[in-house]
């Protein structure tokens, strides 16, 4: 064994050759979110100019030739010489790292990109990308290849000499992004775009899918995201399929030391959660922030105050909670900060604490000035509060009994729960499967050191028509909430007391499985959202067929891929037989294991939201009371899923 261990062996990556070798401490990743983050970097950098009040119009495509486009009329990246490095300024933030207009000196008041790493990485994991500056009458094209620029910066007159902003074209590099391709999938990017036009009423994007393969009646996809209603259209949109308690949006649009803060609120009577979307500096801060805490805070301290000058709360009651005041309510609120402070490059969570104080005091302000002009609305929503309350109440007993005491240890946990050995919930699995046929061949087949396994009976309670008083005294939900560690409906998310880090729904491949899988997926999404969000929830993938010839067996998870087995393993057509496999409970536990649960060798896929809002109004439309928006929904949407066992 050598042990020479010199200088020589230590490395010294040269400008982006660190990105290029670790592209996933950048970009997240080097699958399909990473890929797509290369277009929100470059997409951002406009934005950004519109923040600063010089971009009206962005223009993405996707390439016939597979790269992507990204247009702005804002200024133009800078192209003069840069004191320190001696290159165009262009050339400077094209292939140097934190390099960028957003460390201060009045290049951007606010900005989302604040590492300055943005365009540099989307330059570092392309095979080539070619930037074209419209700048005081004159085109400015630089081409790399890499990384690296080829050649000198060509300098040209414009054609129109009013003409500025930047174009950015690049490819993906194929070697970096080379186990799931550079395949740009519309809908994803289509989704940040929207939630971009919503967030910033004055910006114009188009988008354009011009690919070839994706034409239609040779014809490509083209839409327009522009909305001058900016956040208050993006709760219609989320609540155009449930009931408001109020036809009008309650609007805050108001600014302090710098900080701009932009609210709209709307309660619904139908809905028994809420959906609160937070953004700072354009971007979502799935894992809130002190934005999103002085939201809570001014509801909860404004609707008691309101309450109790109208009498709905006598003086001997105590107060409503926020969780109370919150069912029903659809919000967004998005903070344009000067010094944001994110918590890591995800920048997922807001960290300024004097944001919390400026919410608090602008939503304050226009929400007591609204309701003490509109008493009618103030009263609708405090008497669903109030309901809410005492549905609560009514459901204290059986909240008691799902408390856990701590992650690791309690005298209630379900007796049909399977538990797993270790103690360590950061490697510890917990399969969620149907009846206890197919949890008799779970509990054989697992491996006991970190898989759980919790046999669930019959269908559980359809979370989006159902109150707390319903939810806490159900069975199965009983076990769900014990098993796993969750807290209380509405409190905040506290990852220690979860007991295990991946919740795997493992259910039957037919109709009444995939109903039981929703049934799940909505009690997660509504009864405690972070979990999806953080990547704790997984759907396991069973396969549909065993394939036998002789000695030797195949498995297949889809019908293409036996088709495909059967016509390049059997071509003579000899002694093969077929097992469709109708439910998890058929399988040995053998079986279960190889093909479904062993970490080796099983398929599992994680549970992501692109679209917040978009599920948001999927779960209603689908899950919800109303059945002329689901009619409608499955009409529209059922053959483009090419839907042949839809069980109605």
């Amino acid at each position: 064994m050598s042990t020479n261990y010199g200088a020589d062996q230590i490395q010294v990556l040269e400008g982006l050759e660190a990105v290029r070798k670790r592209p996933g401490m950048y970009i997240g990743s080097t699958g399909p979110r990473g890929l797509h983050h290369l277009v929100y970097e470059v997409v951002d950098n406009s934005i950004d100019e519109a923040l600063a009040g010089y971009c009206s119009t962005i223009t993405i495509a996707l390439e016939a030739d597979g790269s992507v486009s990204v247009t702005d009329d804002g200024r133009g990246i800078p192209t003069d010489i840069h004191p320190k490095t001696g290159k165009s300024a262009l050339e400077t933030v094209m292939t140097v790292l934190h390099a960028g207009g957003k460390f201060g000196g009045g290049g951007y008041k606010v900005s989302g990109g604040l590492h300055g790493v943005g365009i540099s990485v989307v330059n570092a994991l392309s095979e080539w990308v070619e930037v074209t500056v419209w700048r005081e009458g004159k085109q400015h094209v630089q081409r790399y290849a890499f990384g690296k620029p080829e050649g000198e910066l060509q300098v040209s007159p414009s054609e129109n000499k009013k003409q500025s902003g930047t174009r950015v074209c690049f490819m993906p590099d194929i070697q970096i992004f080379n186990t799931t391709g550079v395949e740009f999938e519309y809908g994803i990017l289509a989704s940040r775009l929207r939630e971009l036009a919503y967030l910033n009423a004055n910006v114009r994007i188009t988008f354009s899918d011009l690919r070839v393969d994706r034409l239609k009646d040779n014809q490509p996809r083209v839409e327009t995201y522009h909305y001058e209603g900016g956040i208050r259209e993006y709760v219609e949109y989320m609540n155009r399929d449930k009931e408001a308690l109020h036809p009008e949006i309650i609007y805050v649009n108001s600014e302090r030391n710098d900080v701009q803060v932009e609210a709209a609120l709307q309660w619904s009577i139908d809905a028994f959660s809420d959906n609160i979307l937070g953004f700072a500096n354009n971007i979502r801060t799935i894992d809130g922030g002190t934005h999103l805490e002085g939201l809570k805070t001014v509801l909860t301290r404004t609707m008691n105050s309101i309450a109790r000058k109208r009498n709905k709360i006598k003086e001997n009651q105590s107060n409503l909670g926020g969780e109370n005041i919150r069912e029903g309510l659809t919000a967004v609120i998005s903070v344009k900060v000067p010094d944001p402070e994110f918590e890591g490059q995800t920048k997922t969570k807001l960290g300024n604490t004097e944001v919390r104080g400026i919410v608090d005091s602008l939503v304050g302000e226009v929400l007591n000035e609204y309701l003490e002009f509109h008493p009618q609305v103030a009263d609708t929503i405090l008497d669903k509060a109030i309901q809410a309350f005492n549905a609560a109440e009514a459901a204290r007993h059986a909240r008691e009994l799902v408390r856990r005491k701590s992650v690791l240890e309690s005298s209630t946990l379900p007796g049909k729960l399977a538990d797993c050995s270790t103690k360590d919930p950061t490697e510890s699995e917990i399969f969620l499967v149907e009846g206890d046929s197919a949890g008799g061949s779970a509990k054989q087949g697992r491996d006991r050191r970190f898989q759980a396994i919790l046999p669930l009976r019959g269908k559980i309670l359809n979370i989006e028509k159902t109150d707390d008083s319903k939810i806490y005294k159900n069975n199965e939900i009983q076990s769900l909430i014990t098993a796993l560690g969750l807290g209380i409906k509405g409190e905040e998310f506290d990852v220690e007391q979860l007991r295990y880090h991946r919740v795997v729904i493992m259910t039957d491949a037919d109709v009444d499985g995939a109903h039981i899988r929703t049934l799940l997926l909505t009690f997660f999404y509504r009864y405690q959202r972070d979990l999806v969000d953080r990547g704790h929830i997984y759907i396991a993938c069973p396969p549909l067929y065993k394939v036998e010839r002789g000695r030797n067996h195949y498995y297949c998870y889809s019908d293409r891929e036996l088709t495909s087995l059967i016509q390049n393993e059997f071509p003579d057509n000899a002694n093969y037989n077929i097992q469709r496999f109708k439910g998890l409970g058929e399988m040995m536990p053998q079986q279960l294991w190889e093909t479904t649960m062993d970490p080796e060798t099983r398929m599992m896929k994680r549970v992501e939201i692109e679209d917040a809002a978009e599920a948001d109004r999927i779960f209603t439309v689908l899950m919800g009371d109303k059945v002329a928006p689901r009619r409608e929904f499955i009409e529209t949407e059922g053959p483009k899923l090419n839907l042949v066992d839809l069980d109605i």
